[in-house]
């Protein structure tokens, strides 16, 4: 029978790591030699000439920059004696290509050596970090990083949870069911981001007032298109706000359509799926009526009235829903514990903490101006990562 290291492909480390890494003594949080190690990383990544084709590999390695690095370490400055909890095992989503490296890093930086079962779909931002990776790894930091892939396998989940004492799952519901039959160990925690989906609320009349429309076009394709509208960031209902919503309405898109013509692929599967959710939606939901538009790769649904059962309905790849709301108290019903992040344009950020503070939904964990949904932060979904990652060594001197 053939050993579970030969089931595995190692893109980062190798089977006697993996055998070894439990075995490790962990880091401090934000521990200089990982940071070092990132930094050098950052600076090769952002070098190779493949990386300029990829706008989320180019974040990822500005993001990876020391400065940076020292940036998100301020909030902990007052954190003494801080380890990681030993080992992380991450569960990446299949449809995202560079949140693998974000968990990786996010482990590192709590302290931890890390096993990460990288997405089953091939992209190539994968393979460049992932050779990146080896060609800045270092000896010290080397024996803390294992990247692999592999079939679907109860065995194999089973084997890599009982080496782990975090394990965080991104790959929604599905994932999270499927990988909880492995039991951890009994001091082991879990981490896991379930499915979530996220809106948009723009202020119409602010909008019309903006000399960067092209600008602002770049960043929401950027924030849906780029993931094929999959990621649980990707605004999918768009509600606007203000007196002259229709004419906004029609610059904002008329101003996002060539931005997905020249950069947007739409696989013939997906424009017929978005097609019968549109049709499914117009069944279960009186006054659902798509807008007009000059093809299928924005296909965008005017919808009366907010209900949370809308949320049965959504699709992706340029699939949005459209709503008109007089004041952000209408929301609501979308604001359940599904709810990620709320991007705006021309609202004032004071109040939609007003709404939050008022109205307490149990979603809302994230808010964001547009064009910033992707941007990866060491608090997600609610969780501190380092100290969902880490433990706190107490010493008594009395």
């Amino acid at each position: 029978m053939r050993s579970i290291s030969d089931k595995l492909a190692f893109l980062v480390g190798s089977a006697e790591i993996l055998e070894n890494i439990d075995k490790l003594p962990p880091f401090r949080i934000f521990d200089s030699t990982v940071i070092e190690f990132l930094s050098a990383f950052s600076k090769t990544l952002s070098a190779d000439q493949r990386t300029k084709r990829y706008p989320d590999v180019a974040t990822f390695a500005f993001w990876c920059r020391k400065a940076s690095v020292e940036s998100l370490k301020k909030p902990y400055a007052d954190v003494a004696n801080r380890l990681g909890r030993g080992v992380v095992f991450h569960i990446a989503p299949s449809n995202v290509a560079v949140n693998f490296a974000y968990s990786l890093v996010a482990g590192l930086l709590a302290g931890n050596a890390n096993i990460v079962r990288l997405p089953s779909k091939d992209f190539e931002q994968v393979d460049i970090i992932c050779e990146t990776i080896n060609r800045s790894l270092t000896e010290a930091v080397r024996p803390y990083i294992c990247l692999v892939r592999y079939e679907r396998s109860e065995e194999i989940n089973a084997y890599l949870s009982r080496k782990c004492d975090t394990r965080v799952i991104w790959g929604g519901d599905n994932t999270i069911a499927e990988i909880r039959k492995a039991p951890l160990k009994p001091r082991a925690n879990e981490i896991c981001f379930a499915d979530r989906y996220s809106m948009c609320v723009i202020n119409a009349d602010k909008y019309l007032e903006a000399d960067n429309k092209h600008i602002i076009a770049q960043n929401f394709y950027n924030d849906t298109y780029l993931s094929d509208q999959n990621a649980c960031t990707s605004p999918r209902v768009v509600v606007w706000m203000g007196k002259n919503v229709a004419k906004a309405q029609a610059e904002f898109w008329d101003n996002l359509y060539p931005v997905v013509k020249e950069k947007y692929a739409l696989q013939p599967a997906r424009a017929v799926a978005k097609l019968a959710a549109l049709y499914k939606l117009a069944a279960a939901n009186e006054g659902a009526r798509r807008q007009e538009s000059v093809d299928n790769l924005i296909l965008r649904v005017r919808v009366e009235s907010l209900n949370e059962n809308l949320m049965d309905y959504l699709d992706s790849c340029g699939y949005f829903l459209e709503y008109k709301a007089e004041n952000l108290e209408e929301i609501l019903p979308l604001c359940g514990d599904k709810l990620q992040t709320l991007s705006y344009y021309g609202v004032d950020p004071a109040e939609i903490e007003r709404f939050v503070d008022t109205f307490r939904p149990k979603g809302v964990d994230r808010v964001v101006p547009i064009g910033k949904t992707m941007d990866f932060s060491l608090i997600w979904d609610g969780y501190d990562l380092i100290r969902s990652m880490s433990r706190e060594v107490t010493v008594s001197k009395r």
